[in-house]
């Protein structure tokens, strides 16, 4: 569904991707792992068009998307849920839930509402409540939920734990793990390293804009030097 191979992109002089190589199968959760800072963001913002490449190729379904703009992505079913929330904090929650569909989906917005809220059905309670109102486990149930609206075909979840308490934690894996039994591919970027691996079917670790590993969960949690390098378990 996805293919990125050599991506490269930066910030006036400074590299940040130094030639990254990601795929994606539909039905796949394809967990992008490492800390912060090492480029993940940036990955996810170039592949849904917020930002340009210095180099490189994106595919989605067989198609060059390399360059588009994020509209257009949108528009081919690749949304982006981004790190940090950004819900519209003087809006409804269901007003936030309509913008979802406003580039795709928009003749099937009331549906797709009532989607949304019985996954989400602490959202449902809020519908006329203000964005900004919500703790921040709802607002991010809300942000995934507005990406949901635009009934995606492959959904980048950028950070979706961070902030979070555990027990929000734990229930926020769990929603991605049943939306993904729903048939919806996933791309999880996370820090968050053993819950990410214990939902996701390949994994990927990017250290310093490079891909240093990749391979099943189970490939990863069995090699002593690969949790001491780059997993953070030893």
């Amino acid at each position: 569904m996805l293919e990125v191979k050599g991506l490269r992109s930066g910030y006036v002089a400074v590299e940040v991707l130094r030639g990254v190589d990601i795929s994606i199968s539909e039905g796949e959760v394809v967990a992008l792992l490492g800390s912060n800072g090492v480029g993940k963001t940036t990955f996810a913002s170039i592949v849904s068009g917020l930002d340009r490449p210095w180099a490189g190729s994106v595919r989605f379904k067989g198609e060059e998307i390399t360059g588009l703009s994020s509209q257009a992505i949108v528009e081919r079913g690749l949304i982006q849920v981004p790190e940090g929330r950004h819900v519209f904090p003087n809006l409804t929650v269901r007003e936030n839930l309509e913008l979802g569909a406003y580039r795709r989906a928009r003749a099937k917005r009331t549906h797709n509402i009532e989607l949304v809220a019985n996954v989400f059905p602490r959202l449902r309670e809020r519908l006329s409540q203000k964005a900004g109102t919500l703790s921040g486990g709802e607002q991010q149930m809300l942000a995934i939920g507005r990406g949901m609206m635009a009934e995606p075909e492959l959904l980048i979840l950028d950070e979706p734990s961070i902030g979070l308490s555990p027990l929000l934690v734990e229930e926020m894996f769990a929603l991605i793990r049943r939306l993904n039994e729903d048939g919806l591919t996933i791309l999880l970027v996370e820090q968050n390293v053993l819950q990410s691996l214990e939902i996701a079917a390949r994994a990927f670790v990017m250290e310093n804009g490079e891909i240093k590993l990749s391979g099943t969960p189970a490939e990863m949690m069995d090699d002593p030097e690969l949790q001491r390098s780059y997993l953070g378990l030893a």
